[in-house]
């Protein structure tokens, strides 16, 4: 008797001891938790996504209604790369001419001109660009004023500065060169005679001079790309450069300027719109800032109904995919659809359905305007 109870205690012990040790079961004959994905508390906005259940209309645009002018393009080798084929691939887009604001100076621009008139003469523009090394040498303006000219005379028809006036450019005593710096006022003189424009960008997103946090939207932009951060302690603020931008466009009111990227207030258009008013020299174009559009079509397509005459066609990086995106934005109604690059924008697009009157400023009839060689025979008479 005694030995059965002994029996009998140590099955119960050894019943007890596996229901304690072993995991809870489930239906599937597993735990809760080893059911669950291994990343599903660890995942990061980074890796985050999502494939849209939403079912809604589409109306996918690979050609533009009508054809184009992309205003602000950089092709780094025009005087060597096979123009012919580019053709071609523009046609497909609708593209009728493209402006490549890489063009150099001197001999590679020149070579440029060359290879576009041996290979595709009509669909290419080119803007000079300048050289800020030693411009505290006395003779500095005059030989750059000098060069600009001998540029037009090669074929350039307009004037692209880059960022780095303003933000990184210095002279040799490593002080930084304002954008309204008085020695530039020659330069912009010099293209107001020649009636040429000067597409110029300033500053970067506001966001790139704010603390790089939760609350920052383009955060991702700059974990992927940590150089894009402008710590306050080593650059000017973002007003600091936009004004001295604004200073020259006050300064030089003969002079046509095209500001780069909406000026960069494409997430406050109501500024932007301002800025519009009080210069009527200053035209815009979109080039790179189709997220900050595609988020607000209702206020957007207001934005480009009014300043429909000062808004140009851009693009910026030549992904011919990638246009696709901007004719949909531009052209359809369509709702919470993709943009393509998601550093840009973690948001959804929404169609502007811009009426066409509009479009067609924005698509040709305003770079035509504004940039002389540009042949007019690519586009509708009317």
């Amino acid at each position: 008797m005694r030995l059965s109870l002994y029996l009998l205690s140590g099955i119960l012990l050894t019943i007890i001891t596996i229901s304690c040790s072993s995991p809870k079961n489930t239906l599937s004959g597993s735990s809760d938790k080893d059911s669950r994905p291994a990343y599903a508390d660890e995942m990061s906005i980074v890796d985050y996504d999502p494939i849209s259940t939403l079912v809604v209309p589409e109306h996918k645009v690979t050609k533009a209604k009508f054809p184009f002018v992309d205003v602000h393009n950089h092709q780094w080798r025009m005087a060597t790369q096979d123009l012919g084929d580019m053709a071609q691939e523009m046609d497909a887009l609708n593209m009728a001419v493209l402006v490549n604001l890489s063009g150099g100076s001197g001999d590679e621009l020149k070579a440029a001109v060359t290879n576009i008139r041996n290979q595709a003469p009509g669909r290419f523009i080119v803007f000079a660009n300048i050289d800020f090394d030693g411009i505290d040498e006395p003779d500095w303006t005059k030989r750059t004023v000098s060069q600009l000219e001998q540029d037009y005379n090669n074929g350039a028809r307009g004037l692209k500065i880059y960022k780095n006036l303003g933000l990184t450019i210095t002279d040799s005593e490593g002080r930084r060169v304002h954008v309204d710096d008085p020695r530039l006022d020659p330069i912009w003189e010099k293209c107001g005679e020649l009636d040429i424009p000067v597409l110029i960008h300033t500053g970067e997103p506001a966001a790139f001079w704010e603390p790089v946090d939760k609350h920052n939207e383009r955060w991702l932009e700059m974990k992927q790309f940590p150089e894009r951060h402008r710590d306050p302690k080593r650059y000017p603020s973002w007003e600091k450069v936009m004004s001295e931008q604004w200073n020259v466009f006050r300064k030089h009111p003969s002079t046509t300027f095209i500001n780069a990227h909406l000026g960069w207030m494409g997430n406050d258009l109501a500024r932007l719109g301002k800025l519009l008013d009080t210069f009527p020299n200053v035209y815009t174009e979109i080039a790179a800032v189709l997220a900050e559009l595609g988020r607000q079509p209702r206020f957007a397509k207001k934005f480009f109904i009014e300043y429909q005459d000062r808004i140009m066609f851009g693009k910026d990086t030549w992904y011919p995919d990638e246009y696709h995106v901007y004719f949909r934005v531009l052209e359809t109604k369509d709702e919470y659809f993709d943009y393509y690059r998601k550093r840009h924008a973690f948001w959804k697009m929404y169609g502007l359905g811009l009426p066409d009157d509009v479009l067609k400023k924005l698509y040709y009839k305003n770079a035509l305007k504004v940039i002389p060689g540009i042949d007019p025979s690519h586009f509708p008479v009317e």
